[in-house]
């Protein structure tokens, strides 16, 4: 295989293109953060950047590497690499370990405390992978993975805790936890006959999808009032980011009429597409509005 092709697999593997869902709200932390810091840090913005990719591809990797058996038994994940033989297993553990190090490794250039936070983050990020064993919660465990962005993001400028990256990874915990459980309707009958946990499973279509809406209907309310101390902690955003927000729950309404019970058949548009253009036309309004 060439060196290109190979390079491919691997990004594939991760789906590298699905970083662009919490890597927005990981800027907007560190934007924040530069806001209370007074300082714009060229340095610490690609370190931030760096952990975030090396965090995620760890994730995916060992995601991929775990459930390589279960996925080569489920006929819409039998194509993927490990279960296809593009990449052995292996080759893709050891990818986990190395893109676990550089993660750690980049943290410890943030500044101490995201160095000593960084084995709890990878704790998580990792652990999520085993959840679908034994609980149904695993879509809310997915959901603290991507929270932990912009937190950490806030973290790696300021190096102490603030309510608002607490409450914008509130706002991420309640969305993903949302539309993954949209997502895990695809394989309901698998998982159920393979006695592993989703929601879906514990509850039925009709039932997940009902919870996936009061999620981010929650996902909404913490966002309004994550939006409201934001405008009152800096005077730097206005309306800019009002519509930002108001785009991004529209989006989150529109996704909800793309699935219903019996029809599953937008599931991708309304989990990959549509939350993908959330994040980012969020993301990138708020942080423009520190600028316009």
């Amino acid at each position: 295989m060439s060196t290109l092709r190979r390079v491919s697999s691997f990004l594939s593997l991760v789906k590298f293109s699905h970083t662009v869902f919490a890597l927005p709200f990981a800027l907007l932390g560190f934007f924040l953060a530069t806001l209370a810091d007074g300082v714009v840090s060229g340095r610490k913005l690609l370190l931030v950047i760096a952990c975030m990719v090396f965090a995620r591809s760890a994730a995916m990797g060992f995601n991929r590497y775990l459930d390589r058996d279960i996925d080569g038994k489920n006929s819409r994940t039998a194509v993927r690499e490990i279960p296809a033989g593009t990449i052995s297993a292996r080759a893709a553990l050891l990818f986990v370990i190395l893109n676990g190090a550089a993660f750690v490794g980049a943290a410890a250039l943030l500044n101490p405390l995201c160095l000593a936070l960084s084995p709890v983050a990878l704790l998580v990020i990792l652990g999520y992978s085993y959840t679908k064993r034994f609980t149904y919660l695993c879509h809310f465990v997915l959901g603290l993975g991507l929270a932990l962005a912009p937190v950490g993001a806030y973290l790696a400028v300021t190096a102490h805790w603030a309510l608002l990256p607490l409450l914008y990874g509130l706002v991420v915990l309640l969305w993903v936890a949302g539309f993954d459980i949209i997502y895990a309707l695809q394989d309901e009958e698998f998982d159920r006959g393979e006695a592993l946990y989703s929601i879906p499973v514990q509850l039925g279509t009709v039932n997940a999808l009902r919870l996936g809406r009061l999620l981010h209907l929650c996902c909404a309310a913490v966002l309004t009032y994550a939006l409201y101390l934001q405008l009152q902690l800096y005077p730097e955003f206005g309306w800019l980011t009002v519509v930002g927000g108001v785009l991004f729950l529209c989006l989150l309404a529109y996704q909800h009429s793309l699935v219903r019970p019996g029809d599953l058949s937008r599931v991708d548009l309304a989990f990959f597409t549509t939350n993908g253009v959330a994040s980012v036309a969020f993301g990138v309004i708020s942080i423009l509005d520190i600028y316009v």
